[in-house]
C-alpha cells in the first residue's frame, strides 16, 4: 500500500498545505485547542483498559492534541518520544523540548521520565503510541499510520482519536444554500479507519464513537472556536479574501443554528480506536528468509506462552 490507496477517494480530501499551516499555528501557540484537551482527558480515562507499563510512549504531534501531562502522570517512568515529522514544526517545539529535557534531568534524579523530540520514531522503541485529534486532519493518513506501526514494539498498543463524519453536519446545508463550497472535508468513517490500521499491519482494531453537542451564545464565538479547532481543510472550500459584507452574511446565516434554548448548536462526532502490533508473520515458501530482527521478535513472543 502506498499513498492514500487504502482509503476511498471521497475520504482523501484534506488540503495538505492548510493542514500544515494549522499545525504550525498550534505549535507556535504552545497550547492545544480546548476540545482537543477535553478529548485527551477522555482518552486518558481509557488508559486503564490497556494493561501495559510502557518504558517509552510515542506521542504523535503533541502540539496538536495535548495530553502530555496526563501521560507522564500515568507512566512516570516512561520516556516520552515526541514525534514531529516536519522540520519547521520541530523548530517551534524545540523550546518546549529543551524545557522538557531540563525537567527530565530533575525527574530522572527523582526516578521520573525523559523527553525526546524525534523526526522519525526509533524502530520498535515504544510500547504505547498515542495520537489525539490528529488523524482526521492528516492528508497522507497511510504514511502517518505506518510511522506509528514502525515506532511500536511487538505487542505494543496504539491509541488514537479523531473527528468522524457527523462533525459540523449542520453547516453543510447552510454552505450549500449560499454557494460557499463545503464547510469541512469529508471526515473518514471509523470502519474505513479500522481497515487502514489493518493495512498498516495492526491487529484487531477496536473502534467506537461518541457524539457531542456544542453550543455557543453568538455566531462570533462559534466562528472563533471553529478556527481554533482547525478551520476549513477542504480542498474545494471557497477561496479568496472575505469582505465584511460576506462576514455579515455568514453571521446572519449561522443564526439558523439557534435552538429552543436560545443557543447556536453544532454536532461533533468523536472516533476512538486502539489496536496492537502483532508478532510478525513469515511467509512460507520453498526457501524462506527471516531477518535477525524478525527471528528475535518471534523468539521473544514464543517465550511468553
Amino acid at each position: 500500500m502506498t499513498g492514500n490507496e487504502a482509503l476511498p477517494p471521497s475520504t482523501q480530501q484534506i488540503d495538505a498545505g492548510a493542514a500544515r499551516r494549522q499545525r504550525r499555528r498550534l505549535a507556535a501557540s504552545g497550547e492545544a485547542p480546548w476540545l482537543h484537551q477535553e478529548v485527551a482527558s477522555r482518552m486518558l480515562d481509557r488508559l486503564p483498559v490497556i494493561r501495559l507499563q510502557p518504558t517509552a510512549v510515542l506521542q504523535s504531534r503533541p502540539s496538536t492534541g495535548g495530553g502530555d501531562a496526563g501521560l507522564r502522570q500515568h507512566y512516570p517512568q516512561a520516556t516520552q518520544l515526541w514525534l514531529e515529522p516536519e522540520s519547521d514544526i520541530r523548530a517551534l517545539q524545540q523550546p518546549r523540548a529543551r524545557r522538557g529535557f531540563m525537567q527530565s534531568v530533575m525527574d530522572k534524579l527523582r526516578g521520573g521520565s525523559a523527553t525526546e523530540l524525534v523526526a522519525e520514531p526509533p524502530a520498535g522503541a515504544a510500547q504505547l503510541a498515542w495520537s489525539n485529534m490528529e488523524l482526521h486532519a492528516e492528508a497522507d493518513k497511510p504514511a502517518l499510520v505506518k510511522r506509528w506501526h514502525a515506532g511500536l514494539a511487538v505487542e505494543g498498543c496504539l491509541m488514537f482519536s479523531c473527528l468522524g463524519p457527523d462533525s459540523f453536519i449542520e453547516l453543510r446545508p447552510i454552505y450549500a444554500r449560499e454557494g460557499w463550497g463545503p464547510p469541512a472535508p469529508d471526515w473518514v468513517d471509523m470502519h474505513d479507519l479500522g481497515d487502514l490500521l489493518v493495512h498498516a499491519g495492526f491487529a484487531d482494531p477496536v473502534m467506537d464513537q461518541e457524539h457531542l453537542r456544542l453550543t455557543w451564545g453568538s455566531p462570533q464565538d462559534l466562528l472563533r472556536d471553529l478556527r481554533a479547532l482547525g478551520g476549513n481543510l477542504a480542498p474545494a472550500r471557497m477561496r479568496g479574501l472575505r469582505t465584511q459584507a460576506w462576514r455579515d452574511r455568514l453571521l446572519a446565516a449561522l443564526e439558523s443554528l439557534r435552538g429552543p434554548d436560545g443557543r447556536l448548536a453544532l454536532s461533533i462526532e468523536l472516533v476512538y480506536g486502539h489496536a496492537f502490533k502483532p508478532q510478525p508473520k513469515v511467509k512460507v515458501a520453498a526457501t524462506t528468509e527471516v531477518s535477525l530482527d524478525q527471528m528475535r521478535a518471534m523468539v521473544r513472543g514464543a517465550g511468553k506462552h
